[in-house]
């Protein structure tokens, strides 16, 4: 039997026919693996670039994202392996099954470790970054030992991510999906409202629909918004667990078609309220600007609504990106053993290990957002479109057309050069602050 017809077997052992994944519960899952943590930058760069700008380039990235992901599915499907990494392999040899890995390592545990730290910073808040921050529990409760960071996120930990990382099929977790969509829905409804309220009340400054150049933004400054809608629909480490457990490859591309008009409408709604709702004083983590203190007792529970939602939809995400991340890790370390569900006790020394090192890094080290924001935007470029399109240009199987290898050609050349302009952008901004 081929490593591909392989990936048609049940996943867990024994004998029992598993059943096949539903396209519905594709959807949430793709949904819940794109709706990160990046959503909350999204009204950030609605006030870099303008309304428009930012609507077309969620626009554009969602459909090259859609084109990226039918390249992925034929290829993976025209050869004999079943993973983002083994496709790699196939047309760059072992270089390209590495550089995948690693890449997807560093987005994703980049991600996992982010994810604490906000969940950690909504429960517990943050006294060390000398902003005042307090956490909705620190709030509710006062300060207390049982509702301190360390507390708190290892509490998030033990409860609710180790019950849902020890599920085996990525199927298993459509239900939390579906809950984690549906609180990224509670998240944009809460704060369209608190905007649509706000204009009625006058308190809304008119948004810019095109960006204004000055002295503080350069004509650069516009390509750091790039990498940021890349990340938001970043999902590609995703595309093989997720697809492999449905009947068919046109299933995949219907789950994700879907979930990328879904989830492209969500980002275009928070950018565009978020935006409206604070203006200029809109913050890299919208996150942030609902954690300043309300003018009425409804305004602060609407406040704290909008945080809890949102960290709970981070609990929900943390399941599907540990899953990618530990099957690229297995596959890294022990590339000759049996698929990983198969075998109990690598699964579970890894999982452990997984949450373990995430969880350490993110009590350790509570303000890495922007240098995982700048790995993950260089790796996730890599994963959503520089590899794909490299795998259609390479065609080790013959299956490219004329206009594949025009659009691969495209897609490539636009993640390079925006790329390398908002990396060395980011870079002289930085060092250009410090002097």
């Amino acid at each position: 039997m081929s490593p591909a017809a392989g990936a048609r077997v049940p996943l867990l052992p024994g004998n029992k026919p598993v059943r096949r994944a539903t396209v519905s519960g594709a959807v949430f899952n793709v949904s819940t693996s794109i709706i990160g943590a990046g959503i909350m930058s999204i009204p950030a760069t609605l006030k870099v670039l303008g309304v428009i700008p930012a609507f077309l380039l969620i626009v554009i990235i969602a459909f090259l994202t859609d084109v990226s992901v039918e390249f992925l599915m034929r290829f993976t499907h025209s050869g004999e392996s079943i993973t983002y990494a083994g496709v790699m392999r196939e047309s760059f040899g072992q270089v390209g099954s590495v550089a995948t890995q690693i890449c997807v390592m560093i987005t994703n545990l980049g991600c996992l470790i982010m994810y604490q730290i906000i969940i950690g910073d909504v429960l517990s808040g943050n006294g060390s970054s000398g902003t005042g921050h307090s956490g909705v529990l620190q709030e509710w409760f006062g300060i207390q030992w049982w509702n301190s960071r360390d507390i708190a996120i290892l509490f998030t930990l033990v409860f609710i991510f180790l019950p849902l990382v020890l599920l085996r099929r990525v199927e298993s977790l459509k239900y939390s999906s579906a809950i984690a969509v549906l609180l990224a829905v509670v998240f944009v409804g809460i704060s369209s409202a608190m905007a649509i309220y706000a204009i009625f009340e006058g308190k809304t400054s008119n948004p810019k629909l095109i960006p204004s150049l000055d002295k503080q933004t350069s004509f650069f400054d516009l390509f750091t918004a790039v990498p940021v809608i890349v990340t938001a629909f970043t999902f590609h480490f995703n595309v093989h667990p997720i697809g492999f457990e449905l009947g068919k490859p046109s299933d995949m591309i219907s789950a994700v078609r879907i979930s990328l008009v879904l989830c492209a409408a969500i980002y275009f709604s928070i950018g565009l309220f978020g935006y409206l709702l604070f203006g200029d004083a809109i913050m890299s983590d919208i996150l942030v600007n609902f954690d300043k203190s309300s003018d009425s007792a409804m305004g602060a529970l609407l406040n704290d609504v909008v945080r809890l939602s949102y960290a709970l939809h981070l609990m929900l995400v943390f399941p599907l990106l540990n899953f990618s991340l530990r099957v690229n890790l297995d596959e890294l370390l022990f590339p000759k053993k049996p698929l990983l569900a198969t075998d109990t006790r690598r699964f579970v020394i890894l999982t452990l290990g997984l949450l373990v090192f995430s969880y350490l890094a993110a009590i350790a080290f509570p303000n890495i957002w922007y240098i995982f924001q700048f790995l993950g935007s260089t790796s996730a470029v890599c994963l959503a479109f520089i590899f794909p399109g490299a795998i259609v240009l390479r065609d080790v199987h013959g299956i490219s057309t004329r206009r594949d290898k025009i659009m691969a050609t495209i897609m490539v050349f636009l993640a390079v050069v925006t790329s390398a302009i908002a990396i060395s952008t980011n870079i002289y901004n930085f060092f250009g602050n410090k002097s």
